[in-house]
């Protein structure tokens, strides 16, 4: 297909005060933009807008385009160039929430850094007062586990087997889990 002349008979038509005959090249060009635009971009969204700026360009700037040359092709240069405004303006856009990240979490990592000491603080109390509260043989697991000592040791120790350790131990930890939540909760 010959779009040559269809192409000059229609830019004969905009130069001469018709503008609806731009649609003519909107349709004919549309989809081989869109492709290229997806191309670069991801969104659907930005794909639509970029393309829509591109035609509306290609519009204003229909005087400079030099005839016999390929239109497709002209179109394209056009939309790499809004494609590099595109991805300027959001690198900018991002560097800036970036950076206005940064400032805040600045602001706000003393009052944090404050916050998470005294909830570190009150844990570790209210897990002191827990494993004061456990059985005495469950107590020794779990100062022995905080030692580091081995479970075939306690087990010798405490006349008992490894899996009866393991067993004690995750029973001391659940107790001590349901103890401090609801210490936790009480002092809230």
């Amino acid at each position: 297909m010959n779009e040559m002349p269809d192409l000059n008979r229609v830019l004969d038509e905009i130069t001469a005060g018709n503008v609806d005959a731009f649609r003519w090249i909107i349709r004919q060009y549309e989809l081989p933009l869109r492709s290229y635009l997806c191309s670069q971009v991801y969104d659907l969204d930005v794909v639509d807008d970029l393309a829509q700026e591109v035609f509306i360009a290609a519009f204003r700037s229909l005087s400079s385009f030099e005839r016999g040359q390929d239109f497709g092709r002209w179109l394209r240069g056009i939309a790499r160039l809004k494609l590099q405004m595109y991805f300027r303006t959001t690198a900018r856009r991002q560097n800036a929430m970036e950076r206005f990240r940064m400032e805040v979490a600045a602001l706000l990592e003393e009052e944090l850094e404050h916050e998470a000491a005294e909830h570190r603080a009150a844990a570790i109390e209210a897990l002191l007062r827990c494993i004061s509260r456990l059985p005495d043989r469950l107590r020794r697991v779990v100062r022995a586990g905080l030692d580091g000592t081995k479970p075939a040791v306690l087990a010798q120790h405490l006349s008992t087997t490894v899996g009866a350790i393991y067993n004690l131990h995750y029973r001391a930890n659940r107790l001590l889990r349901e103890c401090i939540r609801k210490e936790l909760a009480d002092g809230c």
